[in-house]
């Protein structure tokens, strides 16, 4: 069974090519700032520019564009005005005490761009790598959901990079985690590619059969509505702990103990089992009342 998974998962990753999140990262993303004064100016640069090593901080200088002209024949991908001047509607402005604001409006309106703002400006990084953790694991937890439902079409799912039908959800899961390990990887600035996270890589796949291997012992152990719910929170909590250990270890380079990481599962898997509540209310509002909570807490002692 191990082996016939393990075909299907390297037959799903022949899907997966990692050349267009390297080529995003690769694509420098240019910011016109607007401003009134040189403090100003030197005030958002610093925003965009903290804590950055040298060399990084360097290149990424010079991709913020102050004023840009036109007539000059400067090109820019986002503008950014500070607060202190008058914006057209709409804008992005830099508040000093709100920049949380311009970075979650940021993502949400130039999501095309977030790999690229991560990689280059520091206070992009981890807003963006929880918008992938997050989204991986709502796809995941609907896969699963929509596989375990035969009357469900799981082609409610729309990834642009899937190319061909995964043979099993394990194989969907774990090619999903690998793009995720490519995308962290990219936005924390480091290598892209099979060659160059090889060691996260055959972390991924070795993990998926422990996912696996649960799920299918949940599905056994608990009726029908909360079999589905805990085979869904463990796609959920699974992905997750594996972002977090990703973004911990390309951000200081080690990952968590096994008691950080039991403590994380735990907690990932009271949110999976709620994110997939929801998901069967609306595919299925029907088995709604069947998907008892109950059983899922004593599941998490398993």
């Amino acid at each position: 069974m191990k082996l016939d998974a393990l075909v299907h998962i390297r037959k799903a990753i022949g899907t997966l090519n990692p050349h267009q999140i390297r080529e995003a990262a690769e694509r420098p993303v240019r910011v016109a700032l607007h401003a009134q004064s040189q403090e100003a100016y030197q005030r958002m640069e610093n925003f965009f520019l903290q804590d950055l090593a040298p060399g990084r901080r360097r290149q990424s200088a010079l991709q913020l564009v102050r004023a840009p002209i036109p007539l000059l024949g400067q090109t820019f991908d986002i503008a950014v005005y500070d607060d202190d001047m008058i914006s057209p509607q709409g804008a992005l402005v830099f508040h000093p005490a709100h920049t949380r604001v311009l970075i979650h409006r940021t993502l949400a309106e130039h999501g095309e761009l977030g790999i690229g703002l991560a990689k280059s400006f520091l206070p992009f990084r981890r807003p963006f790598v929880e918008r992938v953790i997050a989204k991986t694991c709502r796809e995941n937890t609907l896969f699963s959901i929509t596989t375990a439902l035969p009357d469900v079409i799981p082609n409610v799912i729309e990834l642009p990079w899937a190319v061909a039908e995964f043979a099993s959800d394990t194989a969907f899961l774990t090619v999903n985690q690998v793009r995720m390990a490519f995308m962290i990887a990219a936005a924390s600035d480091r290598e892209v590619g099979y060659l160059q996270q090889k060691s996260e890589v055959a972390t991924v796949i070795g993990s998926a059969f422990g996912w696996r291997a649960l799920a299918r012992q949940l599905v056994g152990k608990i009726p029908f509505g909360g079999g589905l719910l805990a085979k869904a929170a463990v796609a959920y909590a699974g992905t997750k702990v594996l972002g977090l250990s990703l973004d911990r270890f390309y951000s200081i380079g080690f990952t968590y103990t096994r008691e950080e990481r039991d403590q994380l599962y735990t907690e990932a898997f009271r949110q999976g089992k709620k994110v997939a509540t929801k998901m069967v209310r609306y595919l299925r509002p029907d088995l709604a009342a069947k998907c008892a909570p109950q059983p899922l807490q004593n599941a998490l002692d398993l």
